[in-house]
């Protein structure tokens, strides 16, 4: 059972229903494509790169493997997996174009796109109906997902039927601090700050609104762990970063 921050410093919004909310989030990450990077970078305080080589280093990839990054978005995920294991595949897809145009861009800079888009490939996706056959990948990684997706357990459960026996999936997500003092102060950024920062440097504070707010009733780390398992994942365990406010899970095929 989930809880919501109880804090006088949580102000109160209006999220979207489950129906609207595939076309909202769309059009949301839409409007911020081309700030996104900047926000991860500014609101983490440049942690959000460290936390991508932890997620690469524990899809254990093999030699030759390929990882599947769901909700690509800009692509940094599936980059710092080509900068750390060379000789790897990465399949990046998303739902939203827009942030895969600015990943496109990216990789052509960085060198990551050759002609035949044999080391990274992007594509347009659900990831509630993956358009892959089973086994397929080594690895199937998100960050940044869950909290945007309609239906947790489906999501898990795609990333798990696409994934080979004996590979990993696993999910970067923001959770929220349990010690009290600590609690609220992560409400008063997040909450408060963050729209204010946003609205400066993408201009967009609806955007930054809704983030804080789609942490509200998204569940804790335990209870994520045992939405995972209810779906078949094996030996799922979670690690939680930044004093409480990041989690990573990882199960196992």
């Amino acid at each position: 059972m989930t809880q919501p921050i109880a804090t006088t410093t949580t102000p109160k919004t209006v999220l979207p229903s489950l129906e609207q909310k595939p076309i909202y989030v769309k059009q949301m990450f839409a409007s911020i494509a081309g700030r996104y990077d900047v926000m991860n970078r500014v609101m983490t305080g440049g942690q959000d790169q460290r936390w991508r080589r932890l997620i690469v280093k524990q899809c254990h990839l093999p030699s030759g493997g390929h990882l599947l990054d769901v909700a690509t978005g800009t692509g940094d995920i599936g980059f710092e997996a080509l900068r750390l294991r060379p000789d790897v595949q990465v399949t990046g897809v998303d739902f939203t174009h827009e942030m895969m145009v600015v990943g496109q861009r990216k990789a052509y800079r960085e060198g990551l796109l050759d002609v035949h888009g044999s080391r990274l490939r992007f594509a347009d996706a659900d990831t509630l109906s993956l358009p892959f056959a089973d086994a397929t990948f080594d690895a199937v990684c998100s960050g940044f997902l869950m909290r945007n997706v309609t239906d947790i357990a489906r999501a898990f459960a795609e990333q798990r039927r696409v994934v080979k026996p004996g590979g990993r999936v696993i999910c970067l997500e923001i959770t929220r601090p349990q010690a009290p003092i600590w609690r609220d102060l992560f409400a008063l950024y997040f909450f408060r700050l963050v729209p204010l920062i946003g609205r400066l440097l993408s201009g967009e504070s609806q955007a930054y609104t809704y983030l804080p707010h789609s942490t509200l009733a998204f569940p804790l780390p335990s209870a994520l762990k045992g939405i995972m398992e209810g779906v078949g994942l094996k030996r799922v365990r979670y690690t939680v970063l930044m004093l409480g406010t990041v989690a990573l899970h990882v199960g196992e095929v």
